[in-house]
């Protein structure tokens, strides 16, 4: 399984890592794992994310 940094999935979004720091605070975007003092995101999870709002199921996600 492969892992993505906080920074691989900021890259992937097209936004600030900050942001992606702040999904997670609020718990929205794709969900992460701490190892140790870093976050991890599985790739699997941003597949799932992508799904998610793809499907619409998300409250906010992709324009219209």
């Amino acid at each position: 399984m492969r892992y993505l940094t906080t920074a691989e999935v900021a890259e992937r979004y097209r936004t600030a890592e900050s942001t992606v720091r702040y999904w997670r605070q609020i718990k929205k975007g794709p969900r992460g794992i701490k190892v140790g003092k870093r976050v991890l995101y599985p790739e699997v999870e941003l597949l799932r994310y992508k799904r998610t709002l793809i499907d619409g199921q998300e409250e906010w996600g992709l324009a219209s």
